[in-house]
């Protein structure tokens, strides 16, 4: 707090107003000493004719208790997100290690390394699962039964319809429902395993392997 508007306040007592006793010179912020010395200056000068009110004295004195008030309240909230930061690394540090579901529908994976994951199905019934290269090839066909709406687990080998394992790269799985007129595309999400955790001013993101750096928001599950 660096000035106090006053409903009668003197020149003089603003522009005189210093430590001359001291040789410090003012800073940017008012302590409470600083207030009570300003208050006993104003009122030194004030005019005779016209002395400052007691309203008014209250009225600057609630003013400043405000103002204070504010400033240790923000002391204490950054203080507390000190802590919650810091509790966010402890939490951060027991997810390494485990296996994330997330909602995209790439990943990259090595020669002959399979994927497993789950997709969203709206009802009961058959779910026609395409594995794509980074080519645009379907590699690889695969049915998913869905008991009803909901998630719905499937997990691929990592191999062709003829059993061979398939290079390293980019796959991307496309699931449906339905056939013709009634097909029905279904949202499809990875499972990961999380190498590690960053906290970025956005908050966590999580270091998938295959799926690189996602966003905690972007997680459905931590098994």
């Amino acid at each position: 707090m660096s000035t106090i508007t006053t409903g009668n306040p003197t020149n003089s007592a603003y522009a005189q107003y210093a430590f001359p006793e001291t040789g410090k010179t003012r800073s940017d912020g008012m302590g409470q000493a600083d207030f009570l010395r300003l208050m006993t200056e104003q009122m030194k000068n004030q005019d005779p004719l016209n002395p400052l009110k007691g309203a008014e004295f209250l009225g600057q004195l609630a003013q400043f208790s405000t103002v204070q008030g504010i400033e240790n309240m923000q002391q204490a909230m950054n203080a507390m997100a000190s802590v919650m930061e810091n509790d966010q690394s402890l939490r951060a540090a027991t997810l390494v290690g485990r296996d994330a579901l997330v909602e995209v529908d790439s990943v990259s994976l090595g020669a002959g390394a399979g994927a497993s994951g789950e997709i969203v199905a709206t009802r009961a019934g058959t779910i026609q699962l395409d594995v794509v290269d980074a080519g645009g090839q379907v590699v690889r066909k695969l049915n998913v039964e869905a008991s009803s709406s909901g998630p719905a687990p499937f997990a691929w080998d990592g191999k062709d319809a003829d059993g061979n394992p398939l290079d390293a790269g980019t796959y991307t799985f496309r699931a449906s429902s339905g056939s013709g007129q009634q097909s029905e595309a279904l949202a499809v999400r990875m499972a990961a395993r999380i190498d590690s955790v960053s906290i970025e001013p956005q908050g966590l993101v999580l270091n998938l392997a295959g799926l690189g750096s996602v966003p905690l928001s972007t997680v459905r599950r931590i098994g």
